[in-house]
């Protein structure tokens, strides 16, 4: 047996890769709880069916969902121009702070300004903290994979000082947290009797503005250009350098949205562990989505049912947490597997006795 390679990268593999590499995932996850000694259908039963099985699962679905497609949709532009910002985490972080800063000062005020200010900070604050990596790139010509995964560490331990430092609760007792949010700075619910809030019709509008992007407009067609050939895009007239500030902008933005979304929403303060890995399960869902819009929406489900997942089997069957991270990266290494399919091709090849190839 060889891999071959394609001709053409073949259509159908595009797609089917994504549900073959989820199918490798379910049997992967059914031997490791198999040798866990859980009982391999009824812990995937657990894992990924019980945490959705009523409204209130439904919509702890659509809370974890709403930070992951924000920063999805950023990431897709980016990953479109081949753009590899590996940042949404940091982006994320920081603009949970700055937000969270923002939220603090705004404690007694009141008017209708209030909240999209606080969602503008959020998204200055991502902005911001993208652009550092975009000036690197275009004054510099560094490597963008590596300035945006050193910039999230940077953030961690910034959002890790204000609530050990000036940020934190006078009156917590100590403990690294902020303050708890005043009413007006928290986005509005979407029921009182669930944690969703508006920010998931943010996410969905901001899914279909990509989609306008990529399907309908100059900018996306000179992503798929840059994309795939860069010097054809020079040689065009494009201008890579203002794409490029474009694209990481954007996707800072987007990732600062999900920031102040998630502070300003579900967690209403700043704590140290903020951040579910939010910013990196992204990157998942753009690759399992295939980079379209509709795709992340359904990849979005996918990642944050994991989340739920990883919940639900740390109180029924006694497993750390960490099976969230566990699961996301089998489904990442199935995923990168299964899209060789895309280029090449397996061939099985039939291997002759010697001896009978020299009688022959």
């Amino acid at each position: 047996m060889r891999l071959e390679k394609r001709l053409e990268p073949s259509r159908a593999m595009l797609y089917l890769s994504p549900v073959l590499a989820l199918i490798l995932t379910l049997i992967a996850g059914g031997l490791l709880f198999a040798a866990l000694g859980h009982a391999p259908l009824s812990s995937l039963h657990t894992f990924f069916i019980a945490p959705i099985s009523d409204l209130y699962g439904l919509s702890e679905l659509a809370v974890k969902v709403t930070p992951l497609l924000l920063c999805a949709t950023g990431l897709t532009l980016c990953f479109k121009a081949k753009i590899w910002n590996i940042g949404a985490e940091g982006q994320f972080v920081f603009a949970a702070l700055i937000g969270g800063a923002v939220s603090l000062q705004l404690s007694d005020a009141d008017g209708f300004w209030v909240i999209p200010l606080v969602l503008l900070s959020g998204a200055m604050a991502g902005l911001c903290w993208a652009g550092i990596a975009a000036l690197l790139l275009t004054r510099f010509n560094t490597n963008e994979i590596l300035t945006t995964i050193m910039l999230n560490y940077i953030a961690v331990n910034l959002l890790l000082w204000g609530v050990h430092g000036p940020l934190k609760d006078p009156a917590g007792f100590n403990f690294p947290e902020s303050a708890l949010f005043s009413e007006q700075t928290l986005l509005p619910l979407l029921s009182p009797d669930y944690r969703v809030t508006i920010a998931l019709f943010i996410a969905l509008f901001m899914a279909v503005v990509i989609w306008v992007l990529l399907s309908r407009s100059l900018l996306g067609f000179q992503l798929r250009v840059m994309g795939e050939n860069r010097n054809a895009a020079h040689t065009s007239g494009f201008n890579g350098k203002r794409i490029i500030w474009f694209m990481l902008l954007f996707s800072g933005a987007m990732a600062g949205l999900a920031g102040v979304s998630e502070t300003n929403g579900p967690v209403g303060q700043l704590i140290p562990t903020l951040s579910l890995g939010y910013g990196y399960a992204a990157i998942i869902v753009v690759f399992m989505g295939r980079m379209h819009p509709f795709g992340i929406v359904l990849a979005s489900l996918l990642l944050g049912l994991t989340y739920l997942g990883g919940e639900m089997a740390q109180m029924d069957l006694s497993l750390p947490k960490s099976i969230t991270g566990l699961f996301q990266g089998m489904l990442l290494f199935f995923l990168l597997g299964c899209d060789l399919l895309i280029h090449y091709r397996l061939v099985f090849t039939q291997h002759l006795n010697p001896t009978a190839a020299t009688n022959a």
